[in-house]
């Protein structure tokens, strides 16, 4: 009777530890694609990022590195900054330094944080899109936490109304550096804190070795985006920003301005 009591009891514990892992499968649900919110809403911490909500005819401003500033493209204006403007009909501000970072100064200018100092205090910017910088993958990791936090501070004290999205360093060559890999978890981390929304184009896969040579010049270009390439970037940023807005009317594309290349 009590081997027959026991059997019985190993019984029920198996099938209760079955119902269990249904249960907590049903709740992982690994085939289920995670949106932007749900992303964001699991991100470290960080209990909800407010989606965008842009305005009719928004007024942008895109900021950054050589990729901003159009390097490759075959008249800087054909870059995805000036692309996005054109796909969505805002009115995009592009501000572009080649060669500069969070901590290394550029070609044609100081770095971010300075650069930041600069900015017309009487706009009046809706959204400010802040791209970059794979240049500051060699500075290393001491003072970077420190020059973002600084530069951020800059743009949330001069345009406080304004909403602010971060676009992470896109992969320029393959096997990623890990400074590149770096830079990315660290932005990610201090948009986080800040609750804004954080693009990481290395983690979204943007560019693959599948795709790297219709996106890449890696010739003349010396591995920034051809023409192709800037326009699949602006086609991806511009849907990002579509995935994470309140209302996709303000998002809208303007004009057919098709990008042939896909991941």
């Amino acid at each position: 009777m009590t081997s027959e009591r026991r059997a019985r009891g190993w019984g029920l514990g198996i099938i209760a530890v079955g119902v269990a892992a249904i249960v907590a499968l049903a709740a992982w649900q690994p085939w289920r694609s995670i949106s932007a919110v749900d992303a964001a809403s699991s991100s470290d911490g960080v209990s909800t990022v407010e989606p965008l909500s842009l305005p009719a005819d928004p007024d942008v401003l895109v900021f950054g590195d050589s990729w901003t500033y159009g390097a490759a493209a075959t008249v800087p204006t054909d870059g995805y900054a000036y692309r996005l403007g054109r796909l969505t009909g805002w009115d995009v501000t592009v501000d572009g330094v080649r060669g500069s970072g969070y901590m290394k100064p550029g070609w044609d200018g100081p770095d971010f944080r300075t650069r930041a100092k600069w900015l017309d205090p009487a706009a009046d910017y809706d959204l400010i899109i802040i791209q970059g910088s794979i240049n500051d993958r060699q500075q290393g990791e001491r003072g970077y936490r420190e020059a973002v936090d600084a530069t951020w501070d800059v743009f949330a004290r001069l345009y406080p109304h304004a909403q602010i999205v971060i676009f992470g360093p896109t992969p320029h060559q393959f096997p990623i550096d890990e400074g590149t890999a770096r830079i990315d978890r660290d932005l990610q981390k201090a948009a986080a804190d800040r609750h804004w929304w954080y693009i990481s184009p290395l983690q979204e896969q943007w560019v693959t070795p599948a795709n790297y040579l219709d996106v890449i010049d890696v010739g003349a270009g010396k591995r920034h985006p051809s023409d192709r390439g800037h326009a699949y970037l602006a086609e991806r940023l511009q849907q990002a920003l579509v995935d994470r807005s309140a209302s996709t009317d303000a998002v809208a594309p303007a004009e057919d301005e098709s990008a042939p290349v896909r991941p």
